[in-house]
Protein backbone atom coordinates (compact mmCIF):
# COMPACT_ATOMS: atom_id res chain seq x y z
CA UNK A 1 0.00 0.00 0.00
CA UNK A 2 2.84 2.39 0.77
CA UNK A 3 4.27 1.82 -2.71
CA UNK A 4 1.07 3.05 -4.29
CA UNK A 5 1.03 6.16 -2.11
CA UNK A 6 4.65 6.88 -2.98
CA UNK A 7 3.84 6.57 -6.67
CA UNK A 8 0.87 8.94 -6.31
CA UNK A 9 3.03 11.47 -4.48
CA UNK A 10 5.57 11.47 -7.30
CA UNK A 11 2.99 12.48 -9.93
CA UNK A 12 3.27 16.17 -10.92
CA UNK A 13 -0.33 17.10 -10.09
CA UNK A 14 0.32 20.75 -10.95
CA UNK A 15 0.69 19.72 -14.59
CA UNK A 16 -1.95 17.01 -14.75
CA UNK A 17 -4.82 18.72 -12.87
CA UNK A 18 -5.41 21.47 -15.49
CA UNK A 19 -5.56 18.86 -18.27
CA UNK A 20 -8.10 16.81 -16.35
CA UNK A 21 -10.21 19.91 -15.67
CA UNK A 22 -10.09 20.94 -19.35
CA UNK A 23 -11.08 17.43 -20.40
CA UNK A 24 -14.05 17.38 -18.02
CA UNK A 25 -15.22 20.82 -19.17
CA UNK A 26 -14.98 19.77 -22.84
CA UNK A 27 -16.86 16.55 -22.08
CA UNK A 28 -19.74 18.31 -20.32
CA UNK A 29 -20.05 21.11 -22.91
CA UNK A 30 -19.96 18.65 -25.82
CA UNK A 31 -22.59 16.38 -24.23
CA UNK A 32 -24.90 19.30 -23.48
CA UNK A 33 -24.48 20.60 -27.03
CA UNK A 34 -25.09 17.14 -28.50
CA UNK A 35 -28.31 16.66 -26.54
CA UNK A 36 -29.59 20.16 -27.33
CA UNK A 37 -29.07 19.87 -31.08
CA UNK A 38 -30.80 16.93 -32.69
CA UNK A 39 -29.17 17.70 -36.04
CA UNK A 40 -25.82 15.96 -36.02
CA UNK A 41 -23.76 14.47 -38.83
CA UNK A 42 -24.66 10.85 -38.17
CA UNK A 43 -26.56 9.17 -35.34
CA UNK A 44 -26.61 11.11 -32.10
CA UNK A 45 -25.85 8.02 -29.98
CA UNK A 46 -22.61 7.47 -31.91
CA UNK A 47 -21.50 11.01 -31.13
CA UNK A 48 -22.27 10.50 -27.46
CA UNK A 49 -20.01 7.43 -27.48
CA UNK A 50 -17.27 9.37 -29.29
CA UNK A 51 -17.51 12.20 -26.76
CA UNK A 52 -17.51 9.96 -23.69
CA UNK A 53 -14.93 7.38 -24.75
CA UNK A 54 -12.75 9.56 -26.99
CA UNK A 55 -10.81 11.15 -24.16
CA UNK A 56 -9.81 14.73 -24.78
CA UNK A 57 -9.95 14.18 -28.56
CA UNK A 58 -13.59 12.97 -28.61
CA UNK A 59 -15.27 16.30 -27.81
CA UNK A 60 -12.93 18.13 -30.19
CA UNK A 61 -13.81 15.70 -33.00
CA UNK A 62 -17.51 16.22 -32.23
CA UNK A 63 -17.20 20.02 -32.44
CA UNK A 64 -15.29 19.81 -35.73
CA UNK A 65 -17.19 17.04 -37.55
CA UNK A 66 -20.35 16.19 -35.57
CA UNK A 67 -22.21 19.46 -35.45
CA UNK A 68 -24.42 20.34 -38.37
CA UNK A 69 -24.81 24.07 -38.90
CA UNK A 70 -28.23 24.57 -40.45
Amino acid sequence: MNEILLELESIPWGLIAPLVIIQLILLVVALVDCFRHNNTNGPQWVWVLVIVFGGIIGPIVYFIFGRRND
